[in-house]
């Protein structure tokens, strides 16, 4: 028996349970992991995020399999992946168990040597079917199970921010309700001063080069053809193994107007399989996020049918902030569906881990599913 990391928002914790508790669902890129790596009487830990507490526990009672239903009666999820369950606990928002409460925190193996709140601490529980360490299962079954119980129960109140995370609001358009997010505060502002102080710090720079680089690096190693744009190339290229760097494209083979593959060209690094795009990537670490999702969006604006996968790559501290701009009404009322539907967030910490496998060769880019998160999962 193993345990595994199953994520819920507010929402779809609702859904599930409304819909009789017995079957949860994950994306199609999660297919090879939930296929490969889980099995029947194995444990789903169950973790709702926005407020960041544990909410159940699922025996899991058959093998992934496609869907042939929508699940939770919405014809349009993007939960694909289904496994048939069997609920050990289940908790309602207001009782379940925050995640940095100190037991909590103080008992967990991936947490209890970290202080506690730390920027980027979230990345910790950013990946449904993840799996945990054994004595992190064993302490937290048991300890939601004692939570259902009246005798036992602690009462763990929501903070106006729970409250407020708690909220999930919707815009009706003509192909049905979408999610928006509409971050408060003067966010923006921070983030341009912040990046015009940190362009100017070499380190900071540099760190961006590096992990363009080390994105670029992947893709050539997974046989991918590589572009990068003509005022970052000699510097990544001197970040990079010589065995890779011919796969560095000149000039794009692409077919588009010319607005179009002049946006293209701007993009941090994408990877291409003969004259398609693959997946294209914006590195945001010295500029506000803005920037690259302006481009993701101005990309699918300018052409609503293209097929390619876009990933916002930050540091884990910007993760969240990445996660509730993605979701901003601009973003999420293009043409073609929201824009959180089509473009995930790469963590710093998630490329390094895939660029040292030592396999990579072997490796086709459905690898990425296991490391990327979405927005409308949170």
């Amino acid at each position: 028996m193993a345990y595994f990391l199953n994520l819920f928002t507010p929402e779809t914790w609702s859904a599930f349970q409304d819909h009789g508790a017995s079957v949860s669902g994950f994306r199609k890129s999660q297919r090879r992991r939930a296929h490969e790596h889980i099995k029947p009487g194995d444990i789903f830990v169950c973790y709702l995020v926005r407020v960041s507490r544990w909410c159940g526990a699922l025996r899991i009672a058959s093998h992934a399999h496609e869907g042939d239903t929508p699940i939770w009666g919405d014809p349009n999820s993007p939960f694909v992946v289904h496994f048939k369950v069997e609920p050990i606990v289940l908790l309602e928002p207001e009782s379940s168990i925050p995640v940095q409460d100190d037991e909590i925190w103080n008992t967990l193996s991936i947490t209890k040597e970290k202080e506690k709140g730390y920027k980027g601490w979230g990345m910790l529980f950013g990946n449904s079917l993840r799996k945990l360490p054994d004595s992190d299962g064993d302490f937290l079954v048991p300890r939601l199970q004692r939570q259902e119980q009246d005798k036992s129960r602690i009462d763990y109140p929501f903070t106006d921010a729970d409250r407020q995370h708690l909220q999930s609001l919707k815009v009706r358009t003509e192909s049905g309700e979408v999610s928006v997010e509409v971050p408060v505060g003067d966010e923006d502002n921070g983030d341009a001063g912040e990046a015009i102080v940190k362009a100017a710090v070499s380190p900071e720079v540099r760190k961006s080069i590096r992990m363009q680089a080390k994105i670029a690096e992947i893709g050539a190693k997974m046989d991918f053809r590589i572009w990068v744009p003509r005022s970052d190339r000699d510097r990544v290229l001197a970040e990079i193994e010589d065995s890779v760097k011919l796969r560095f494209l000149e000039n794009l083979p692409l077919n588009y107007d010319d607005t179009t593959i002049q946006t293209i060209e701007q993009i941090d690094v994408i990877w291409l399989k003969g004259r398609s795009m693959a997946r294209a990537f914006e590195v945001e670490h010295t500029t506000a996020i803005y920037s690259g999702l302006l481009r993701m969006a101005d990309l699918l604006a300018l052409q609503p049918n293209m097929d390619i996968r876009l990933h916002i790559v930050a540091p884990d501290e910007r993760r969240e902030k990445v996660l509730r701009e993605i979701k901003r009404p601009v973003f999420s009322l293009l043409e073609r569906g929201p824009l959180y539907e089509n473009c995930s967030f790469l963590s710093y910490d998630a490329l390094e881990e895939l660029g040292n496998k030592p396999d990579l060769e072997h490796m086709n880019d459905s690898i990425i599913g296991e490391y990327e998160e979405y927005a409308e999962d949170y």
